[in-house]
């Protein structure tokens, strides 16, 4: 399994008790649709590797409290504090309407109401307080803000978002 066939679930956090449970902070809005796991991938120097699990339930709102095959002590257990979760795209429940997930968008081309086709979509930067769409316009990379408010229509499956941006944002990025 390769990591880009996979969504990020969360990370290890720390260890629950001496008998090698852990707690998973989840990267996820509802929690509970992980709550019983049957498997996981944890990335161990750089390979996903498959964890059983033999018991989960949630803890404290978005923590997950694991049981897994064959870790059954604490140094097992604190082996594996900071491993990252993974579980394979075709895991994630599917949205419905204009909702999407950001690694869908990939690829798909921006077009704005009033400036016309700015783009292809090349990544999401989501390390920002507001997540970004990158966008490539001819070598020109565009951030727009991926803001509900400007986001007019989502067409799956014609690869295209229309959005309508605040007037000059995009010709911020072409003046030059």
């Amino acid at each position: 399994m390769k990591k880009e066939d996979c969504f990020y679930l969360g990370k290890i956090v720390k260890k629950y008790s001496y008998k090698g449970e852990l707690l998973a902070k989840l990267d996820t809005d509802e929690p509970d649709l992980y709550e019983n796991i049957d498997a996981v991938f944890m990335d161990l120097r750089g390979n996903l590797v498959p964890f059983f699990v033999e018991a989960s339930q949630l803890h404290k709102s978005d923590l997950l409290r694991l049981k897994f095959e064959d870790v059954d002590n604490e140094a097992d257990a604190e082996a594996l504090i900071k491993s990252e979760l993974y579980l394979p795209l075709d895991l994630l429940p599917k949205l419905e309407g204009d909702k999407f997930y950001y690694h869908e968008v990939i690829g798909f081309t921006i077009t704005d109401s009033n400036f016309g086709t700015v783009g292809i979509i090349k990544a999401i930067n989501d390390t920002t307080a507001q997540a970004l769409f990158e966008i490539d316009r001819n070598g020109t990379e565009i951030l727009i803000p991926m803001n509900d408010e400007f986001i007019v229509k989502v067409d799956k499956p014609n690869k295209t978002i229309e959005v309508e941006t605040p007037e000059g944002l995009i010709e911020l990025y072409l003046e030059n």
